[in-house]
């Protein structure tokens, strides 16, 4: 029988023939295959991943169908998927997938993007609609504070690449629905905990009560870490609370409370001859003149201080067997403090929202014919301060805003399902006013925006091939105005000249499985075309500022494959995967006074990137996961005139895992990250002035934990 680990290497430069990767790439993947080759275990489920992937259930778009007959272009991260790592961070997992890239600047800083969306992001999550168990988790500002959730919140993960704006309203970038409710309810409780360098514990504690019926979960997080950087810890807690109910036959409610706290240090970008002398040290005070002299960020102590809150309700109701209604209910509040080494940031941001979603489904001779219909509406209540910094501290009164923010859409799509095709047509209608007030200035000053009647369909149309091949086609119109923080930026002057970003996104995909279903396949490639693109400046105080940049030309290529290696009599079985993605995302048409930036490279966007892993398990509960990540060299700058160097990662998990008489389950792990301890900028400063760009990641790290549970 061949060795699972010569199908590694035979996979590998399989890959490598296809995609052309520079020698230095494939040096560290073939280091990753000799320690395959020296490794023979494994976890203790004998499921794969290449079946879970052809077998899940995607909610997107509410298909409620098994991926390969859902005509999109969709991620999905599952438990599996999420442990590969150190369980801290969903960071690692979102990257090995293809066309998606979180950063994380310093511990708790986090920045997300699908296909590049990340251009006018300095910080946070923005252009993408986030769902948290069906609640909107982006608030009507067009913020996500993700860096709010713990590890253990995400319990799987749908991301849909590519305008999602027929069904979520506003976001070019794309959607994430995000689940926190296990898959598969058992009474009982877990406790975890995971230690590492530079500081690091994560603990949780969670309590599963309850029965069929009627479900909960209770969990506490904590993680705390001093920071591979000079002034970079971070203390984050987590507590949360779901609940599923079944209340008859026609009605089942779920309830969901999460309230975050955290803080953590902001050390800020420093030049590259700054990050090649000391990477991680902090961003130093600098004398631009005689008596002028901005200082560092741990002089001024700069940090963010946040703390939300969010509770809401869905309510399932089955009118009959074919008409049923979801409709949802939430609020929520976010506090956050921001001392930079320009101002003393202090904001109150409640909102509150709902969605309501009616559904029906009919059979048409040999065909079936789904119809939704439903609408959402977000209101938002912002107050924003700016002061004088004393050394961290707020001082003088600077500006003195307040933000109504109220978008609401109304949406309608059509699935017709016959034979080997699936057609599916949506529409969305989308209206958003901003109304700002100043009174720091008297007499107050009032402004009001509307971004209206934003029509927004999609179209798409899949075909079953073969058994166990489809083929896609979609075309989708998206479109963003600009975030609070963009029409009143830190920079303290009101931006009421941004537009909203808008733009049709076209793409064909195949996916599948073949080779008795060991093999599955997903490949798909777009071309996006968007304008009034929203780009960001940073002023020598490293203060922020919009602007719409012309247009964009996108093009790209994802692919993701996975192999089974599996066989009845094995005493080690798992999967080899990888997944790859080009991207040639250029500026069209961008002229700034007398700079011409036209054709060239969006900056923050890296041309290729590559994933390549290896999940090995065993009879007896011994696992190992192997990870490479490759990212080419990415433009720092509009003008391509600064670069961030190209990297390899290369992470490694060996545990045990193992369930004892049917109700204790016992999980010990311990593993490395960074193991070429790589010297590399993660969460650059786009555009950022003084040629301040870089922000240093952590070098090689180690970690070991422990999870025990207990099931009734």
């Amino acid at each position: 029988m061949q060795r699972p680990c010569s199908k590694v290497l035979k996979g590998i430069y399989a890959v490598e023939k296809q995609i052309k990767l520079p020698p230095y790439c494939m040096k560290h993947i073939a280091t990753i295959a000799l320690l395959c080759s020296s490794i023979s275990v494994a976890a203790q489920t004998s499921d794969s991943l290449t079946q879970q992937l052809t077998e899940v259930q995607i909610r997107a778009f509410e298909q409620n169908k098994s991926l390969q007959d859902v005509p999109a272009s969709i991620n999905y991260i599952g438990n599996r998927q999420l442990h590969r790592f150190n369980n801290t961070n969903i960071l690692p997992a979102l990257n090995a997938t293809p066309g998606v890239r979180m950063e994380e600047r310093s511990p708790g800083s986090y920045r997300l993007s699908i296909r590049g969306s990340s251009l006018r992001s300095p910080f946070g999550v923005r252009n993408i609609k986030v769902y948290y168990n069906d609640i909107p988790f982006t608030d009507p500002g067009g913020h996500t504070y993700l860096n709010q959730l713990g590890f253990y919140n995400f319990q799987s993960v749908e991301i849909i690449k590519g305008p999602g704006s027929s069904l979520y309203g506003a976001g070019t970038g794309g959607v994430m629905l995000i689940n926190s409710m296990p898959a598969n309810f058992r009474e009982g409780a877990t406790v975890s905990y995971t230690g590492g360098s530079y500081g690091l514990h994560n603990t949780m504690a969670e309590v599963r009560f309850g029965n069929h019926p009627f479900q909960n979960v209770v969990r506490y997080q904590h993680l705390q870490s001093d920071g591979y950087r000079e002034h970079s810890a971070l203390r984050r807690a987590a507590l949360s609370w779901d609940a599923k109910a079944r209340i008859d036959d026609r009605n089942e409610l779920t309830a969901h409370f999460l309230y975050g706290d955290m803080n953590y240090q902001t050390p800020g970008a420093r030049t590259l001859e700054e990050f090649e002398v000391n990477p991680r040290s902090a961003r130093p005070s600098v004398t631009f003149a005689p008596g002028f002299t901005v200082p560092g960020s741990k002089e001024m102590n700069a940090a963010i201080y946040e703390k939300t809150f969010l509770a809401g309700a869905s309510l399932k109701h089955k009118f009959s067997e074919r008409f049923q209604n979801t409709t949802t209910l939430y609020g929520a509040y976010t506090q956050l403090r921001n001392p930079t080494i320009r101002n003393y940031g202090r904001s109150s941001e409640p909102h509150t929202g709902g969605r309501t979603t009616f559904k029906y489904g009919f059979d048409l001779g040999n065909s079936k014919l789904d119809w939704l219909a439903g609408g959402e509406v977000q209101q938002g209540f912002t107050s924003v301060r700016i002061y004088d910094s004393r050394m961290g501290t707020p001082d003088s009164l600077q500006t003195d805003d307040e933000l109504h923010i109220r978008q609401y859409f109304g949406f309608t799509q059509l699935t017709w399902t016959m034979n080997k095709f699936v057609v599916t047509a949506g529409l969305s209608l989308n209206k958003q006013q901003v109304s700002f007030t100043r009174f720091s200035n008297p007499p107050a000053t009032e402004y009001t925006k509307y971004f209206n009647n934003q029509l927004a369909p999609r179209l798409a149309v899949l075909y079953k091939a073969l058994p166990g091949i489809s083929v896609y086609g979609s075309a989708a119109k998206g479109f963003s105005p600009p975030t609070s923080a963009e029409l009143s930026p830190s920079g303290g002057v009101l931006n009421s000249s941004l537009n909203a970003e808008d733009g049709w996104n076209y793409e064909i995909g195949t996916r599948g499985h073949v080779l008795n279903n060991k093999l599955y396949f997903d490949i798909n490639a777009f071309y996006f075309n968007l304008n009034n693109t929203i780009v960001q400046r940073r002023d020598s105080l490293s203060g922020d500022y919009f602007l719409n940049a012309g247009s964009t030309k996108q093009l790209g290529v994802e692919s993701y494959l996975s192999y089974r290696l599996l066989s009845p009599a094995s005493f080690v079985w798992g999967d080899v995967w990888a997944s790859y993605t080009w991207y040639d995302f250029k500026y069209d048409e961008f002229v700034q006074v007398e700079n011409n930036f036209s054709g060239n490279k969006l900056p923050s966007v890296a041309p290729h990137t590559l994933s390549v892993g290896v999940d090995l398990r065993s009879r007896i509960g011994l696992y190992t996961n192997i990870t490479y990540y490759y990212s080419d060299r990415i433009a720092l700058t509009d003008a391509n005139d600064a670069f961030a160097n190209s990297y390899s990662l290369v992470g490694l998990r060996l545990g045990y895992k193992k369930e004892f008489a049917g109700r204790y389950m016992i999980d010990v792990f311990a593993g490395g990250d960074n193991l070429l301890d790589e010297t590399y900028s993660l969460g650059n400063d786009i555009n950022g002035f003084g040629g301040r760009y870089y922000n240093a990641a952590m070098g090689r790290n180690y970690y070991a934990g422990v999870s025990v549970s207990w099931n009734k």
